[in-house]
């Protein structure tokens, strides 16, 4: 039986979160602490960079009780919780945690599960899997990251981190019988009551990924039209839809991106953020294989507008739009590349069921010209900015990775080797660097879905240090073309997620 004490202390713990409750602008509905702290907290969001600042103290998160500031809202099912995160300030106690948490109530002695990295490095998946319980703990390999990820997967949780520009680092915790309805967000725990602790959290995102009875190229995602800056991996989401939209080329006059959604061409104007479809004729069924030429002046789409029985065809049109005109004889043919004078396009050619790379001029006055001539598949080729090369991904070796060979497919050299698939490399405008997208090993090497966790990645034209610039869930459609700014310090991309 209670004591009217005991009573009194379990009501104070159990509301101690929504006596500082408060709004919040973001993607999180509320904020407040969790136990009894002695100091309340806060969070800020800034509407620009999109980041959250969250202060706060609180004893511990461990044992059978918890103590920290939350910044959170309530989700259902299935879910992704990614950002880059630090410390503010040196800080007081080695063990002050920061990261994402996941609760089935906000009381102090709640089940829950979280992304936990201490102020000394340690990093942990934590969880009490029933209320009241003591908490437990995996702990990780990798001290100090900034990338924190934690994902609900069914009835599992899976912890993932890294220090930004490696690969993650993961871990599976299975049989949470938790509802299907539950808190998630950001926290921060000065682990010493009598202090206040800061943390910062950028490119912040909460991911509703594919249900699995999902059926690719018949339903679709929602889409995050994406900038980021490649030196420090900043990401600003510039436009956002229910449906899919796909692969965002950049025109060289700095104006305008472009992209395909639903088989039409539209332009996102980057000063005011507004949509207009471009004008392709009878060209209607486009897909998210099309490329501007180096001047800006011409575009090339792909598209199954043609005779039924060759799928994609490639056809030209002036940028500002007009009626297209048909280069290919045949398909399926998929564009990706256009020779920086012009007079060549470089493209994926389907012929008797093998996948191979081939060229064919610009203006359609030739015969197609076969660059590669493997029994597995050569995919999205483009010229360097100065025509001297033209790299692809090929699966010849068994995995998907990055080659290059002269423009008359002479010299056919591999760049990359890694457990990784890689894909799309795209040059940067100084021919220095190349962006490309990397799927897990568990995709197959001739494949490149939808809605799968990608990375984007980059590295130096001639080969080295290989480094994640970008953690994301995507895939197809995500980086199918060049997006690069024309200064070269941004890319253009998609990103996906359920949009509610």
């Amino acid at each position: 039986m209670h004591t009217k004490k005991s009573l009194q202390t379990i009501l104070f713990c159990c509301m101690a979160v929504f006596v500082n409750a408060q709004n919040i602008s973001g993607i999180f509905n509320n904020t407040g602490d969790v136990g009894a702290v002695k100091h309340k907290g806060s969070t800020t969001y800034d509407s620009e960079s999109r980041t959250y600042e969250l202060s706060g103290s609180g004893a511990n998160i461990w044992f059978d009780k918890d103590e920290f500031h939350y910044a959170y809202k309530k989700l259902n099912g299935d879910f992704i919780l990614r950002t880059r995160a630090k410390f503010i300030g040196h800080g007081v106690d080695p063990h002050r945690k920061l990261g994402w948490m996941v609760r089935t109530g906000l009381d102090t002695g709640s089940a829950m599960v979280c992304a936990t990295v201490h102020g000394d490095g340690l990093t942990s998946i934590q969880f009490r899997k029933e209320n009241g319980k003591q908490v437990e703990e995996v702990t990780s390999p990798v001290k100090m990251p900034d990338i924190i990820q934690l994902e609900r997967r069914e009835s599992s949780f899976l912890l993932s981190v890294a220090k930004y520009g490696d690969p993650f680092w993961t871990v599976e915790i299975p049989h949470f019988e938790f509802p299907e309805e539950v808190y998630s967000g950001l926290f921060v725990c000065s682990h010493n009551a009598d202090v206040v602790e800061k943390a910062n959290f950028e490119n912040v995102r909460i991911v509703l990924p594919a249900p699995t009875d999902l059926i690719p190229y018949q339903d679709y995602l929602g889409s995050h039209l994406e900038r980021m800056d490649v030196a420090t991996g900043t990401r600003k989401i510039l436009h956002t839809v229910t449906n899919s939209i796909q692969a965002p080329n950049w025109t060289p006059d700095n104006k305008t991106l472009i992209y395909n959604s639903e088989g039409l061409i539209f332009n996102y104007d980057l000063a005011n953020g507004k949509v207009v479809q471009l004008n392709t004729d009878f060209v209607q069924s486009n897909n998210n294989d099309h490329v501007l030429s180096f001047d800006g002046k011409m575009l090339g789409i792909s598209s199954a507008s043609g005779e039924e029985e060759y799928g994609s065809l490639i056809y030209t049109l002036p940028v500002d739009g007009g009626k297209p005109k048909r280069i290919t004889p045949t398909g399926p043919s998929y564009l990706h590349g256009w020779s920086p004078d012009g007079k060549w396009l470089t493209f994926t050619g389907g012929r008797n069921s093998v996948y191979d790379i081939y060229k064919i001029a610009s203006d359609g006055g030739s015969e197609e010209i076969k660059l590669t001539n493997e029994s597995t598949l050569d995919d999205g080729s483009e010229y360097s900015p100065d025509g001297k090369y033209i790299y692809f991904n090929s699966a010849r070796t068994g995995s998907m990775e990055l080659w290059r060979m002269k423009p008359d497919g002479s010299e056919q050299e591999q760049l990359t080797d890694d457990h990784l698939q890689n894909w799309f490399p795209h040059i940067s405008p100084d021919g220095k660097s190349i962006v490309f997208l990397s799927y897990l090993p568990e995709v197959d090497a001739s494949a490149h879905p939808f809605y799968k966790q990608v990375y984007l990645r980059t590295m130096p034209v001639d080969g080295g240090r290989i480094k994640v610039i970008a953690y994301l869930y995507g895939g197809q459609g995500t980086i199918n073309v060049p997006s690069w700014s024309p200064d070269g310090k941004h890319i253009a991309f998609v990103s996906n997620t359920k949009v509610e």
